[in-house]
């Protein structure tokens, strides 16, 4: 049987895997001024092009990382095979993220937090983009980067922790590691809600699998309306959509924790 590994050896490629984003985000920010030396650093980073350089560098030194840290280990020993999850609980996780999505969203736009932090400069850097540029940033967020994530969080940090420490314990500290990675409180705890929901649905499933799914499918919608459609405005409108999206989700969460059983 493989020795289980360090929990100390988990966080330097953790901490690797950051060094990694950073640096990578840094060259495609220089070729892309390099190619426009007329627009500002600043300036390329509020953009659509910059947005999606920087997703498709920081899913490349994810990967990267991971592949580094993962050699002679199976698929299986990641999670990255089917495991016990049906059809029906593929769709029950699919459709918990995108309520917990929703309810997180309502969540800032009723607290007066939805014009702060990443999330709103992603918001501007999409909104009323069309064409070939939409259909780049659907794919590079959502298949790219909801899968680049997943494989490294779910797949390698959490599944490797899992060997070591609890399910609680293992969820918890990958969910706060994957918000960190973020650079934004705000983005931050968004995505620790998001990594703790998902690290439930891996540890009740048996696979990553199914929040590879979730976290691809979440981005990709994500990114597609809030390009077409934009946030939903107003007070009573959010209440709604957030007592819904809650209860929807609450649900979801019962059917999650029952596979565990």
């Amino acid at each position: 049987m493989e020795t289980p590994p360090k929990v100390w050896g988990v966080f330097v490629v953790y901490g690797l895997a950051a060094v990694a984003i950073v640096l990578a985000s840094m060259l495609a920010i220089a070729v892309l001024h390099a190619a426009d030396p007329d627009l500002a650093p600043e300036d390329v980073l509020r953009g659509v092009h910059g947005l999606i350089a920087g997703a498709l560098a920081s899913s490349a030194a994810l990967l990267g990382t991971c592949w580094i840290a993962t050699r002679g280990l199976t698929l299986g020993e990641l999670r990255l095979v089917a495991a016990r999850e049906r059809g029906r609980d593929l769709a029950v996780t699919i459709l918990g993220v995108l309520a917990l999505g929703q309810v997180l969203d309502s969540l800032t736009v009723l607290t007066g937090l939805s014009e702060r932090g990443t999330i709103q400069s992603i918001r501007h850097a999409l909104a009323g983009v069309t064409g070939p540029d939409l259909f780049f940033a659907v794919l590079v967020i959502g298949p790219i980067a909801g899968t680049a994530e997943e494989v490294f969080f779910r797949g390698y940090m959490q599944s490797r922790l899992r060997q070591r420490w609890p399910p609680s314990a293992s969820i918890l500290a990958t969910s706060a590691a994957f918000a960190l990675l973020h650079f934004d409180w705000l983005h931050g705890v968004l995505a620790c809600a998001l990594g703790i929901y998902l690290g439930l649905c891996t540890e009740a499933t048996g696979s990553a699998l199914p929040a590879v799914t979730g976290h691809v499918v979440n981005n990709s919608l994500f990114t597609l309306l809030t390009a077409l459609v934009g946030p939903v405005p107003g007070f009573e409108a959010n209440l709604v959509l957030l007592s819904g999206a809650g209860l929807m989700f609450v649900g979801c969460v019962a059917w999650i924790v029952r596979l565990k059983k």
